[in-house]
């Protein structure tokens, strides 16, 4: 009996000093994740939470004490009944499974959480990438969504979509949510919608193509990522458009799924949606992949296989079916009948997706349905060569280049990119005829002085979306920062920059014209601020690694100063993440001017 007795001491005691400890806990990756504590963030962040909301804390001290709050919800949850269940179901499951507690319904109590948790089921989650949009400031960069699904086979409109965005105001301009987006004066908050409704809103909406990729996560690690989600209802997070964004948290989404994975462990300065991608990729997380083309692909797949007659004639069909009894229309065979009113009626949808239908567009759509359902039946052709995003370049970029002014003054120059891409970067992966650079700089030595900045580029923003008989978009740009310009002599001026016009697309070949404003600052000039005009033009070559631009940009200002650059550069793409470029620049202005030449080798990495 006293052996017995003996056992059962030894047992417990060992059951006491095996348990993990209140601080031990605190420590844990997931109770971690569940706070949204992030190792990887600076040393004054590192063990605080990125949630703004006192709402989410049961301790005072939660958003800068994980274990003082793992003390107050093990007080919160371990009593049958508990309220703070409701609220914090992923919590008690983390602790129940820790403590050892047994309750055989812990959420019996909790209507409004079992009504929600029967509706959000999934036996699958898919990262969504709608690729870049260059005319919504929100989704220059892309953007990256979570679905939902109920099964492998299941129809996608019947799918959730778990997205982190800015509660904005539906008033503000783009120029004030930017601004705000990056100074963080907006909130985030998670929401969870009917995936139809992304994406009508991304790939029918805004012209985006979707990357979907499927996660390998199975049973046990969806359902803590759901029960998670419910804690976060209505919860506001600080939101920033650079690194604090959708992209962010959806790897804090993960890490509450597969704790210890590493995936925020970098300190980051932007959080790119793409590197998102990569990031899940490199970790493992990534099973398979899917491309969706937007409708503007489709329709683009579908206009080249035709004539450029057929497409003249498309497009009159689609403000005229009348033409569907033509002599130039009926002369054609059935299959390319077909193909050009399937064109015709998939031009008028997608031009008038976003107005309210009047009487003669419903009619001619209808005219122009009734037709494709007499004639055969039309397969939209599959986008060849579709790039994933994530095989791109990295998104910061180093480089090293050397050069000489005017034949007798060699220079040398360091380079850094903070984000993201320009019009010669190897193209693989990103949006053609579109650049997005964000805090570009160059510091520039001579052999007669010592290191000077050459370059500071706050922002570069450039569309050129070429047009065609279909869609005609509009090409336009703004840049802005510190540069050396000609007044009197090189000095560093203060300026902003932009303009709009047109791009066509012949080809290899895609020449552009664009009207181009200036306002400067500029310590030769008499007035602070002075304005000019001109015009920006040129043409750029893509073939396999070698992207070309040949182009010129000239503006009159106020003053009575004419100034214009040239540029002749090419750049080879040597690997992913490595580049070599040359260029030829001329500098002009009134009866002269400087010619410079520059070789760059480019290193790009996230």
């Amino acid at each position: 009996m006293r052996a017995v007795f003996l056992s059962i001491l030894l047992c417990c005691s060992t059951a006491v000093f095996a348990s993990p400890s209140d601080k031990e806990l605190a420590a844990q990756p997931r109770w971690q994740a569940l706070l949204h504590i992030n190792p990887g963030a600076t040393l004054r962040d590192r063990h605080r939470s990125y949630v703004d909301d006192e709402q989410f804390f049961l301790s005072e001290s939660g958003k800068d004490d994980a274990l003082a709050e793992l003390v107050a919800s093990r007080d919160a949850l371990s009593q049958s009944g508990a309220e703070a269940r409701c609220r914090f179901p992923a919590r008690y499951r983390f602790l129940s499974e820790q403590l050892g507690w047994q309750d055989s319904a812990p959420f019996s109590h909790c209507s409004g959480y079992l009504e929600w948790r029967q509706a959000v089921t999934a036996k699958r989650a898919v990262l969504v990438f709608p690729a870049a949009y260059l005319n919504s400031p929100s989704s220059m960069f892309g953007h990256t969504l979570l679905r939902l699904d109920q099964g492998e086979d299941s129809a996608v409109w019947l799918s959730w979509a778990v997205n982190f965005g800015a509660v904005a105001m539906a008033d503000d301009n783009s120029f004030f949510y930017i601004y705000r987006g990056l100074a963080g004066g907006y909130p985030g908050r998670f929401a969870l919608v009917p995936y139809v409704q992304k994406i009508q809103e991304y790939s029918h909406m805004e012209n985006r193509d979707m990357w979907e990729y499927t996660l390998d996560l199975d049973q046990q690690e969806l359902d803590w990522l759901i029960d998670h989600l419910w804690e976060l209802k209505d919860i506001n997070f600080d939101y920033y458009f650079f690194d604090e964004n959708c992209s962010f948290r959806l790897l804090e989404l993960m890490e509450v799924a597969r704790p210890g994975s590493h995936l925020l462990d970098e300190l980051r300065f932007a959080e790119v949606p793409v590197n998102t991608v990569r990031a899940l990729d490199e970790g493992g997380f990534i099973s398979e992949r899917h491309y969706r083309p937007s409708k503007a692909v489709e329709l683009d797949n579908l206009r080249l296989l035709l004539s450029g007659r057929q497409q003249g004639l498309a497009r009159r069909l689609a403000d005229d079916p009348s033409l569907l009894e033509s002599e130039a229309f009926l002369a054609n065979s059935e299959e390319d009948q077909a193909l050009m009113v399937t064109v015709a009626y998939r031009f008028l949808r997608l031009r008038y997706r976003k107005e309210d239908r009047t009487d003669k567009v419903a009619g001619d759509s209808f005219a122009l349905l009734s037709a494709m359902n007499r004639l055969p039946s039309v397969t939209v052709p599959e986008t060849v060569g579709a790039q994933p995003p994530e095989g791109g370049h990295g998104t910061q970029m180093l480089a090293a280049s050397g050069g000489q002014r005017e034949g007798n003054q060699d220079f040398g120059e360091i380079s850094y990119r903070l984000t993201y891409h320009d019009l010669l970067d190897n193209p693989y992966g990103f949006l053609r005829g579109a650049q997005i650079e964000g805090v570009d700089m160059t510091l520039r030595s001579t052999e007669s002085g010592d290191p000077k900045l050459e370059e500071l580029g706050v922002v570069s923003i450039r569309s050129m979306a070429p047009r065609n008989r279909f869609i005609k978009p509009l090409s336009w740009y703004v840049e802005g920062g510190l540069e050396r310009a000609w007044a009197g002599r090189r000095r560093l001026v203060r300026y902003v920059q932009g303009g709009a016009g047109a791009s066509w697309h012949w080809g290899n070949w895609q020449p552009y014209l664009l009207s181009s404003f200036r306002l400067e600052n500029n310590s030769g000039f008499d007035e602070f601020l002075t304005p000019g005009a001109g015009l920006d033009g040129g043409m750029l070559y893509r073939r396999g690694n070698w992207q070309w631009q040949l182009g010129s940009v000239g503006h009159y200002f106020t003053n009575d100063v004419y100034r214009y650059t040239s540029t002749f550069a090419v750049q080879w793409a040597m690997t992913r993440q490595h580049g070599l470029r040359a260029s030829f620049e001329r500098e002009g202005w009134r009866g002269d001017g400087d010619n410079e030449f520059k070789l760059q080798w480019r290193w790009y990495y996230d």
